[in-house]
């Protein structure tokens, strides 16, 4: 295994020269979790009512903190260099395997979710758009994330993250922009503030807090961030940062969504705006320079992870193949299973919870004999696993039965 020939620094040992520094390890962080979650949590608003944003708030608590335990399992042996390599150090082969199997799905289906957004709204942008190529007539869904592929494809060439935190610029400011349109739309454009007055709807729970737990599904790539670090010790405050800002990008973009169009929100705000308008335009262009900035970070474990199991795992041109190929399939995924909403919902509630919640926590407790002595710690991360199966049995029992019912009309 590479992370044995090469292992990571602790974070008592010197910083690696090459190293991604704290602004760039936050860019990237935060960049990981802002991601499509910011479209659809006002929807999720929508579906909980106003004392729902209660749950917004106690899930990026409970991500944040589980992702501090995904810190402290790391610093248990500098061999640690992946989500995966935690696994199999607490749970040896099979737990191995089954944080991979998780985490790369979720990582996989987040990668397909960008291409099924850049497919809704660039359709918006162009309606009745067809393609042709070599004289088969494509769909203009179809064709635009195709067209979104070629475009994404040599981010996930790059291998640096430091070089990605260039990238992951974009997206942060991305994320700010879209916010901004969409105050500007209600504000100044005629929309208004007159909407959501649902205090509480208990039916539309699982929904909302499956989506809010989409929204902080970034666990996956904290050990990459942690280790790639100049200085890892810093990797906690780093957390601290992502979280904040995150949660304070969704709260405003959750509220005004809310207020803006209340029950009658799409799964994407964008789609509800008035296309018309000069701010509609600008979110949208906006919404879709966002995949294109964080489709590559978030592709980068799954790529690393099949490449080491490789011999000559450090050549250039497999590196290209493999992340080539994994391009094309989520293509493919996401021309026949185009459903955001649902994808969305099931991804935050059973990949979700588990790759954040549930696997921090039972890794935590394997790997730390203090921990599991009766005390606060240990009741709080307790608290967090049952928690976690609650809302992991009824968000996936929930979005499933939303995926039947589409499939079934």
């Amino acid at each position: 295994m590479e992370s044995q020939n090469h292992p990571s620094q602790t974070s008592q040992q010197p910083a690696a020269a090459n190293g991604t520094t704290f602004l760039r390890t936050c860019f990237n962080g935060i960049n990981a979790l802002s991601g499509v979650g910011i479209l659809s949590i006002p929807f999720a608003l929508s579906q909980g009512g106003w004392l729902s944003l209660v749950l917004l708030f106690l899930v990026a608590i409970l991500c944040c903190y589980t992702g501090v335990l995904l810190r402290r399992c790391m610093d248990k042996d500098p061999l640690i260099k992946t989500y995966p390599d935690i696994g199999e150090q607490a749970f040896g082969h099979k737990g191995r395997a089954l944080v991979s199997v998780f985490m790369y799905l979720e990582l996989y289906l987040v990668a397909v979710e960008f291409l099924i957004l850049e497919g809704d709204n660039l359709s918006k942008l162009f309606p009745n758009k067809d393609f042709r190529i070599s004289g088969v007539k494509i769909g203009g869904k179809q064709g635009f994330v195709m067209l979104t592929s070629l475009i994404i494809l040599p981010t996930t060439w790059l291998k640096s993250l430091g070089v990605l935190a260039y990238v992951s610029v974009g997206g942060v400011l991305a994320s700010i922009i879209v916010v901004a349109c969409v105050f500007w739309a209600g504000a100044v454009d005629g929309v208004g503030f007159h909407e959501g007055d649902t205090l509480f709807n208990l039916g539309g729970i699982p929904t909302a807090i499956s989506l809010f737990t989409f929204c902080y599904c970034g666990h996956a790539v904290f050990p990459t961030l942690c280790n790639s670090m100049k200085d890892r010790s810093q990797f906690s405050k780093v957390l601290l940062v992502c979280f904040i800002t995150s949660t304070i990008t969704y709260g405003s973009m959750a509220i005004l969504g809310y207020l803006m169009y209340g029950e009658f929100l799409k799964s994407q705000v964008t789609l509800n705006l008035p296309i018309r308008r000069i701010s509609t335009k600008i979110a949208i262009y906006t919404t879709l320079i966002n995949p294109l900035t964080k489709y590559a970070i978030i592709i980068t474990p799954i790529a690393t992870a099949i490449e080491d199991t490789f011999p000559f795992h450090n050549s250039r041109y497999l590196s290209i193949l493999i992340r080539t190929i994994l391009v094309i399939s989520t293509v493919i995924v996401a021309l026949v299973i185009p459903f955001f909403g649902y994808v969305m919902a099931f991804t935050g509630a059973f990949l979700g919870v588990t790759v954040s919640m549930l696997l921090p926590c039972l890794c935590y407790l394997r790997l730390n004999k203090a921990a599991r002595r009766p005390g606060f710690e240990l009741v709080v991360i307790l608290g967090i696993i049952i928690v976690g199966c609650f809302v992991g049995v009824v968000g996936t029992y929930d979005s499933v039965k939303h995926i039947v019912n589409h499939l079934s009309k």
